[in-house]
């Protein structure tokens, strides 16, 4: 399902206007879809709004560029590796649209009533002069997309004769007897072709007018239809270079390039994951009983978040693919889940996530990185290897950086006589608690770690001390016996 900013939903009434006549006597203008765009940014800049809402990194070096493409009024290609945002970028171009924008109502081309193209279009005002209907058409509704792929036709996206127009008597000369394709259809919004390289040369040659001349070409009609519209590509430089290419005269006629990146600060990572992960369902179990929405608390967020970036950086993994962003995404919503499913079994008040969920996010995402040294054997476990390490990296690193300073002196001496904790991915707050007794400091560990003093429960206690259990193991300071789902820390 598409997704675009601002969906019609829950927006504001159409204008008034319903035939041309009251279209006219409005004082509305025809204005192209470029010079629109233009217009609605820099208002939006003026304002010191976001230009773009919810693209989370590029603020200094992705969306200047953009800004710019789109103030000159060029088309542009996206270039950059998998899960950078891309899409998710074109798509919120649309929010830069007019709300509404008045269209003849029965057009396949979203004419503007007082800038017709299409024969039928003329024919129509001919016919019922201010009479002509005029609907309204939202913004979410203006944006076309077509994923390249080796099967993609001209007829997809610029037309072919349609056969059953042909067959109700109209001559094959006629131009009515056209069915558009998703470009022409897209008229007066924003097109976009993901995966660009992916199209076959002979088909980015069909491209080429709607690029320069602004029109289309069909087959050997005599048919010319000045497209309005904002054509926005997206490729992997990977694909851009190797697998597939676009075509010189294609690339020439983009007015712009742009580079996009994964994010280059942690906080903007940690701010990405909040934005786009689902962790918040909340609903009924089996019995009709209701389940409160699962918390990962930050420091688990901060790890995921610190693991992503380490996988991205290691020698072991493909530098040309990437890592995406969908990784750290499907990881924190793998460890919320985990929770989810302690809190059922074990009979938890509030699922919250804790450390021991931490390890059920490698297998889930080992398909979503590409090893450069990958051997054979899809079954290979130097991989999950090279995860778990990695995985253990990012909680210490995250250990180092929350617990600096901290005197956890009272929670290791715990284990001085013999003691043993034990946890697992089933092992329930209280049973975990009940372990350790009397915490010293467990008030200071709780702060430190962003829990609210007037919010602490005996889940995110659980979640902290556990934290700090892991962290004195990766420090050296406890042992640490695991096996499968069970974990025991001691000295």
């Amino acid at each position: 399902m598409v997704e675009v900013t601002d969906p019609a939903i829950g927006a504001t009434p159409p204008p008034a206007p319903t035939t041309l006549g009251e279209l006219r006597g409005s004082g509305a203008v025809f204005r192209p879809v470029k010079a629109e765009i233009r217009a609605n940014l820099l208002a939006r800049l003026g304002r010191g709004e976001p230009s773009l809402p919810g693209m989370v990194g590029f603020e200094d070096t992705v969306l200047p560029e953009v800004e710019r493409a789109l103030i000159a009024g060029h088309d542009l290609v996206l270039l950059g590796e998998r899960g950078q945002g891309k899409t998710r970028l074109i798509r919120t171009l649309v929010g830069l649209l007019d709300e509404w924008t008045p269209v003849l109502v029965g057009s396949e081309l979203n004419e503007h009533p007082l800038h017709p193209i299409s024969v039928w279009a003329h024919r129509q005002i001919a016919e019922h002069g201010d009479a002509t209907p005029v609907g309204w058409l939202h913004r979410s509704d203006r944006f076309g997309e077509k994923l390249a792929t080796p099967d993609t036709s001209v007829g997809d996206l610029i037309g072919d004769v349609d056969p059953i127009k042909v067959a109700e008597g109209r001559t094959l000369g006629d131009p009515e007897t056209v069915h558009y394709g998703l470009v022409p259809r897209t008229n007066r919004g924003v097109f976009s072709i993901n995966e660009l390289p992916d199209l076959a040369e002979r088909i980015q040659v069909a491209l080429l007018n709607v690029l320069e001349e602004r029109d289309i070409q069909i087959r050997g009609y005599r048919v010319r239809l000045p497209l309005d519209l904002l054509l926005v590509a997206s490729a992997n430089p990977e694909d851009y270079t190797n697998r597939g290419r676009i075509i010189t005269p294609l690339k020439d006629r983009f007015g712009a390039e742009v580079r996009t990146h994964y994010p280059i600060e942690l906080a903007d990572e940690i701010r990405l994951l909040h934005q786009e992960a689902q962790t918040s369902w909340a609903g009924r179990d089996g019995d009709g009983a209701p389940f409160e929405r699962p918390l990962v608390p930050e420091h688990l967020v901060e790890i995921i978040a610190r693991f992503t970036r380490l996988v991205r950086e290691s020698s072991h993994v493909d530098q040309r693919s990437g890592v995406s962003a969908r990784f750290a995404i499907a990881g924190l919503e793998t460890v919320a889940a985990s929770a989810v499913r302690r809190a059922a079994i074990a009979g938890e008040t509030r699922p919250v996530a804790r450390v021991v969920d931490l390890p059920s996010v490698v297998p889930a995402s080992r398909g979503k990185v590409e090893f450069a040294d990958a051997g054979s054997d899809p079954d290979d476990d130097r991989e999950l290897e090279v995860l778990e390490h990695l995985l253990r990296q990012a909680t210490a690193q995250t250990f180092r950086a929350r617990c600096a300073g901290l005197d956890l002196t009272g929670l290791q001496e715990h284990f001085t006589g013999g003691e043993t904790v034990e946890s697992g991915e089933l092992v329930p707050a209280p049973a975990l608690l009940g372990q350790l007794g009397t915490i010293p400091k467990l008030a200071e560990l709780l702060g430190r770690l962003g829990v609210p003093e007037g919010e602490q429960s005996a889940e995110q206690a659980a979640a902290a001390v556990e934290f700090a259990l892991e962290g004195l193991y990766l420090t050296r300071r406890l042992a640490k016996d695991s096996d499968g789902g069970r974990t025991v820390y001691g000295a």
